[in-house]
């Protein structure tokens, strides 16, 4: 099992000027403690509930392409890209983008979007439901289009694109990772069992359980072989619950088919990764994940 870090939060710095430096300081311990992935936040706004809206947020992939230059094996996504906040065509090319000047570290991270405020506040238009997750398919349509040999047009419903060319193609092959996020059982399953190759989850055991199985249903829909998916989720505990206890969870979480676990550092990040990452990671890497 494997561990991926996820930043939500850049309230721990004084000023503005000090989240550049803090936040690299973040990545290179990240990589040197064997964090696979680390993943931003994709938000206008702090997230309501989580936090005040007025907090520091930073647009997320500049500030993944910063990252990249300050790393070398450390792979970077959003958790996650809501369909509404660039076009697909755009967002495409971002990833590309930064796939190419990580050397092959960049995934996809995308879901339907939710946070309205951030939307109406900077006058982004946000869509029904129903008509997101309709946006949200084609632009996984067209990113897997302008990540292929077909440079052609694309007729969707909400989107037409008159030619999909995108020069360079990406240094992954044959083409960046893509994570749907999400776990609602109609829509947002069958989308990862037909596009991803990456979900992430939340939930407790009995849960994500059940929400595997609705999986499985879906893969077995579209003819998709579940093992092929990578399945995320956090370990539902607080980092600083004894180490064998943490190990115990995620034991539990490889039963069911997750073969990577997310932890979240709070506000002193730092100390996060160098007290409970550092020497959880070693014991994970010894769980062997059970295929879907």
């Amino acid at each position: 099992m494997d561990l991926d870090a996820h930043i939500m939060r850049f309230d721990w710095a004084d000023a503005p000027s000090d989240i550049g430096p803090g936040l690299a300081d973040i990545a290179t311990t990240a990589e040197e403690v064997g964090v696979k992935t680390l993943s931003l936040m994709d938000h206008y706004f702090q997230m309501q509930g989580f936090a005040a809206a007025e907090d520091p947020m930073l647009e997320g992939y500049t500030a993944l392409g910063f990252l990249a230059g300050r790393t070398t094996t450390l792979r970077f996504r959003t958790l996650v890209t809501g369909v509404t906040y660039r076009h697909p065509g755009l967002l495409a090319k971002i990833v590309t983008t930064l796939d190419v000047l990580s050397g092959g570290r960049a995934e996809l991270g995308i879901g339907a979007a939710w946070y309205e405020r951030e939307h109406l506040g900077l006058g982004v238009e946000f869509p029904p439901l129903k008509e997101r997750f309709e946006r949200l398919e084609e632009a996984l349509q067209i990113c897997l289009q302008m990540w292929s040999d077909d440079d052609g047009p694309y007729h969707g419903k909400h989107y037409e694109l008159a030619e999909t060319l995108n020069s360079p193609s990406s240094v992954s092959q044959p083409r960046p990772r893509i994570m749907v996020g999400g776990s609602g059982e109609r829509k947002t399953l069958r989308l990862v069992a037909q596009y991803a190759d990456a979900c992430n989850i939340s939930g407790d055991p009995e849960t994500l359980a059940h929400k595997l199985d609705v999986l499985r249903r879906h893969c077995d829909d579209v003819g998709r072989d579940p093992s092929e998916i990578e399945v995320t989720a956090g370990l539902g505990l607080p980092e600083d619950t004894p180490l064998d206890e943490l190990v115990e969870r995620a034991e539990v979480l490889a039963d069911l088919g997750v073969a990577t676990t997310l932890m979240a550092p709070g506000r002193d990040a730092m100390r996060s990764l160098s007290e409970y990452y550092s020497p959880l990671i070693p014991r994970l890497r010894e769980i062997e994940t059970k295929p879907l």
